[in-house]
This record gives structure tokens, sequence and C-alpha cells, in this order.
């Protein structure tokens, strides 16, 4: 059986995030202050004392929980994984822990992406929901409709566990969509605080941006097999895996699938590495008999 190891997105930051790292790890430290050079900005100054609205800034945000979970997989000892994945952002985290990229190129990387999908936000409105207590299969059919009888976009971004999903697109078809949500029977379809529709059609102009910045940038086979959100099974080329980047700006986070496929694939122990709890409680939900932790 394999030990999984699995990195969270954005949402899982918190004020703080990152302090007994910062303070009792002089490896830690310096990481941090690297991070800083290459930003820019004193990211962890941010981090360290920040509020909750400075953290929420996407520039900062991606940044610091990819800083934050690679800065803690480097911190444990003898570490090897046998297959990684991350969530949505944390890709990028679970591809420096595989061997595909160096620290310094992931961090630039996540703030280039970081850059683009804020400048395409800025382009046209948008918005996302979570939809709660519904089937993919009714989930996904709903957002055909509206998008079929309103001539906009509406899809399902986020395929976070059974009964969880969030659906990104302009902002006339997801209110259209929460309200058909409601009346099939969804527990709950709530407009999310962000603002863009992240893993949709609208993020095709970040995608043409992220491109430019991954064709300069070195790429290593991984170490391990990674799960990456698109493909929800095991990537092993480096090639596939920057094409798969590409595509995860416009297309599903396939997480439910992709955890399945590790479980399939052996896994029986999950950690999750980074800030928060979140993935591991998307994965108890998708398989209750998974043995989960997590290392912050």
């Amino acid at each position: 059986m394999k030990h999984a190891y699995v990195f969270p997105g954005q949402g899982s930051q918190f004020p703080g995030m990152g302090k007994s790292l910062y303070e009792n790890s002089a490896f830690a430290k310096k990481l941090f202050e690297q991070a800083n050079e290459i930003l820019e900005f004193r990211i962890s100054d941010i981090m360290l004392s920040g509020t909750e609205e400075d953290l929420r800034q996407t520039k900062v945000t991606q940044p610091a929980i990819f800083l934050h979970s690679v800065v803690a997989f480097k911190g444990i000892e003898n570490i090897r994984p046998e297959m990684v994945a991350g969530h949505s952002l944390g890709e990028f985290s679970a591809l420096v822990a595989c061997g595909v990229l160096s620290f310094e190129d992931g961090l630039q990387l996540v703030a280039a992406r970081a850059r683009a999908m804020q400048h395409a936000c800025e382009k046209a409105p948008s918005a996302m929901a979570a939809i709660l207590g519904l089937e993919d299969q009714k989930v996904e059919e709903i957002c055909t409709l509206v998008s079929n009888e309103t001539g906009e976009i509406v899809v399902p971004a986020n395929y976070n566990c059974p009964g969880q999903l969030v659906i990104s697109g302009s902002v006339k078809a997801v209110e259209l969509a929460c309200q058909q949500m409601k009346a099939a029977g969804a527990k709950r379809a709530l407009l999310l605080p962000v603002h863009g529709a992240f893993h949709s059609p609208f993020m095709a102009p970040a995608a043409e941006e992220l491109t430019i910045a991954i064709e300069k940038t070195t790429f290593y086979n991984p170490t391990c097999p990674v799960y990456q959100n698109v493909a929800a099974k095991a990537v092993v080329a480096k090639d596939e895996i920057k094409h798969n980047l590409i595509d995860q700006l416009t297309g599903a986070v396939r997480w439910t699938q992709s955890v399945r496929a590790m479980i399939s694939d052996g896994a029986s122990h999950f950690t999750e590495i980074g800030p928060g709890k979140v993935l591991q409680g998307l994965i108890q939900k998708i398989d209750k008999e998974m043995q989960v932790d997590g290392v912050s």
C-alpha cells in the first residue's frame, strides 16, 4: 500500500500562517527570505503579521500557500513520496515535492499564475458558487441547460467530494444556475466571495499568459506519479505535466476523481502538507476508510 502526499489550494490561508516554521527553523527562515527576494515584496511579513484581508489578495494568497506548503514539505526528514497531488494551486507545490520544479521556479510560476488570473478577472465580471447536496450528473445537466438557455458560460469548476461541487461562469448564468440547483433539491447554492470565474473559459487569457511563463521554465520528469487535476490519473511525463498545468486554468479541478484514482492505484494513507485541513476532510468524504493526517 502507498503513502500519498497532497497539497491544498487557495482558501486555506489564515493570519499567522507559517509563523512557527519561520521562528523555529533556520532552514525555513532561509526559504522565506529567499521568497521575499524572488517576489520583490516581503510576503513573510504579510503571512506572519498581516490581516485576513491582506492575505486575500490573489498576488499574496497563492504564493503564500505555495511557500507554506513547500517549506513544510522540505522540513520533513527522509521523505520519499510514492504519489502526489495538489488541489488547484496546490498542484505547483506537488510538482516541487516530486522534483518536477525547483522551489525558485515553482514560486515564480505561482506568482505569474496569480498575476495572470487577476488580469483575467479584471476583463469581465464573473462568479463562482458552491453547490451542496446534488449528484455530479445533475449539476452538470443544469449547467449545460443554463448555458444553452442564456448563451452565457456556467460550468462545473471543482469536484471537491461527492455532494460538493463548485460552479463557475458569468454572474447571470451562475445566479440562474443556483436558482435551478435549489429547485432540483440542492441543500445549498451559495455564491462565493471571489472576484472571478476560476477553472472556466473566463480564464483563457490567464492560460495564455501562463503558457509564456511555463515555456521559459525548466521542467523535469517526476520522481513519482503526480495526479493532476484535469487528468485525474497518474502522469509521469514532464511535457504532459506542462500541458495539464495550462489546461487546469480553464478546466475543472477533478479532485474526487483524482483521489479515487490514487486509491485505485494503491494509496491507503494520505498526508496533507500545508495550511489548514481542507483536503483531509474532503478525502474522508470521498472514502471514509482512508487514513488521513496533516503536516502544517
